[in-house]
């Protein structure tokens, strides 16, 4: 990646009528390219991809749980955050949700 002398923006590819490479500031600085440095700086159009993303069809909680009973249901697993709700120097509220049910709640320390 190289930047304009003049105002220091990137510089951003691109090519004449005639084929040839060149790099091109918003400012209207230009900078032509060597033979060396076409490979160097080269920009393909055709990428390769791989899918890597699967799709389960279902949702996955990545939230952490910890043991707590639910007061609506009685189960004893909920997920668990934790956020500053009052002033910096107090603690911090724990906010559970029921793993089963889906009840909320909060615990103050």
């Amino acid at each position: 990646m190289d930047f304009c002398p003049d105002c220091g923006k990137m510089l951003l590819p691109k090519k004449d009528e005639d084929g040839n490479s060149y790099f091109e500031c918003p400012c209207g600085y230009t900078n032509k390219l060597s033979e060396e440095d076409k490979d160097k700086y080269g920009v393909k159009k055709d990428v390769e991809t791989e899918d890597t993303v699967i799709d389960k069809g279902e949702d996955i909680d990545i939230r952490p749980k910890t043991n707590a009973e639910c007061p609506k249901c009685g189960h004893n697993e909920a997920y668990w955050e934790l956020r500053q709700t009052r002033s910096a120097d107090e603690a911090e509220t724990r906010f559970f949700q029921c793993v089963e049910c889906g009840h909320k709640w909060r615990d103050y320390d």
